[in-house]
């Protein structure tokens, strides 16, 4: 698996989600984060189940907690698509086909324990992939396949459990009737 060699930088937006610049990264995620452009996605296998993931211990926001099954932010002029696939390469070794927009419209703000700021429009898709993950130690610490049914329950009795991202984007119908 290939490193990124160069800075990654994500999309800064006005509050109409319009770009209004770029900011490093490793320099945006603070106790007052700019409204920045992410994606959301939840990957699903043959057998309809849907890949959750555990962040690494050493993430700087919501450590150790159970994710969708990856998120990621789209460079400068990178489609949505082209972004999605690399992340998913670059996160879990994983090749993923059939990349869909199911709520285009998502976006959240959020406060971890530790007082860094999630601001981010976010759209969500869901993919399908026929491989099992190859997840990088830095960004997940374990995985699992779950049925749709099953995840929608976990996340209900146990919501501290999860990223507020996922706990919010598992209630909306959208994503619901594409998990089935």
């Amino acid at each position: 698996m290939t490193q990124q060699t160069t800075a990654e930088h994500v999309v800064l937006l006005d509050d109409q989600h319009q770009p209004t610049g770029t900011a490093l990264k490793s320099e945006v995620h603070t106790e007052d984060t700019p409204l920045h452009l992410a994606f959301s996605c939840h990957v699903l296998n043959t057998k309809g189940e849907v890949l959750v993931t555990r962040r690494a211990l050493s993430k700087k926001t919501w450590p150790g907690v159970w994710t969708n099954s990856f998120c990621g932010h789209p460079g400068p002029d990178e489609p949505f698509e082209t972004a999605i696939a690399r992340r998913a390469q670059q996160e879990l070794g994983l090749e993923i086909r059939n990349i869909a927009p199911v709520i285009p419209e998502f976006s959240y703000r959020a406060t971890d324990a530790s007082g860094i700021v999630e601001n981010e429009f976010c759209p969500v898709f869901v993919a399908i992939t026929d491989f099992e993950p190859e997840p990088v130690e830095s960004e997940v610490s374990e995985y699992a396949w779950a049925t749709p049914q099953d995840l929608a329950d976990a996340v209900q009795r146990a919501p501290f459990a999860f990223s507020p991202w996922l706990v919010s984007q598992i209630a909306e119908p959208e994503l619901q009737a594409q998990l089935g």
